[in-house]
């Protein structure tokens, strides 16, 4: 049973990173349900890198820059201030924290979304990047933020996936030597990656199938449909 756990968040894991990102939670979920949450955490990250390259490799030429340079500084501050967090709290308090903070992040985007235009403001840039980079580093939950950031930005479907391959490949390549700094990557973790990683390629190329068929509402309404799934589930 654990193994049919893992194996699904594995596919979900490529599926989210060539479709819908937010997906990923879902994972995320499968994989706190089997293994305790610090290792979880850890045992994902290589998953998650492999399904990056994959949608690097897709979507490499829908890309903006200029919006990943606005966010990297403040990413970088909230990766090491997960990285702080995680070193004195517990797991639940870790959970039920994301969760909150990714809850509010979605009542704020639809609060917002009908009284100001797209914006990728410096302010914006700074609050979503120092979210994504605290929620990446503590619970691989960063996908949910970036993707309420571009799509208050008013990305399209295609820029959107590029945007965020990218974003995802640099971030989680930045992670590496903090997790396993804190113990969180380890030789047996990277056994089950091994034991893994093909149902990442499998979810990848299923979701590029998937991705041609939606449309750009429907796009947006699954990514904060999943991202609500994900603030939920942490929060219990």
């Amino acid at each position: 049973m654990d193994w049919a756990l893992l194996g699904v968040g594995a596919v979900l894991v490529g599926l989210a990173k060539t479709s819908i990102g937010g997906i990923a939670a879902i994972t995320v979920a499968l994989f706190a349900a089997v293994l305790p949450a610090r290792e979880s955490s850890g045992a994902l990250l290589p998953l998650l890198i492999v399904g990056d390259m994959l949608a690097v490799r897709a979507y490499r030429r829908h890309v903006d820059w200029s919006a990943l340079l606005r966010l990297f500084p403040s990413v970088a501050v909230g990766v090491l201030l997960g990285v702080g967090f995680i070193a004195v709290v517990d797991d639940t308090v870790m959970r039920r924290t994301i969760g909150a903070v990714l809850l509010a992040v979605v009542v704020t985007h639809l609060w917002r979304r009908g009284r100001t235009e797209p914006s990728t403001g410096r302010w914006r840039a700074l609050v979503f990047g120092l979210l994504a980079g605290f929620t990446t580093m503590v619970a691989n939950a960063g996908g949910a933020v970036m993707g309420l950031y571009l799509l208050s930005a008013g990305f399209p479907k295609l820029a959107f996936l590029g945007t965020a391959a990218w974003f995802f490949f640099i971030v989680n390549l930045f992670k590496v030597p903090f997790s396993a700094g804190l113990g969180l990557i380890d030789q047996e973790s990277l056994l089950l990656n091994a034991a893994l990683v093909g149902g990442v390629v499998l979810g990848a190329a299923l979701g590029r199938r998937l991705v041609r068929r939606i449309d750009q509402t429907r796009f947006e309404r699954l990514i904060l449909l999943f991202t609500v799934v994900a603030s939920l589930n942490l929060l219990r």
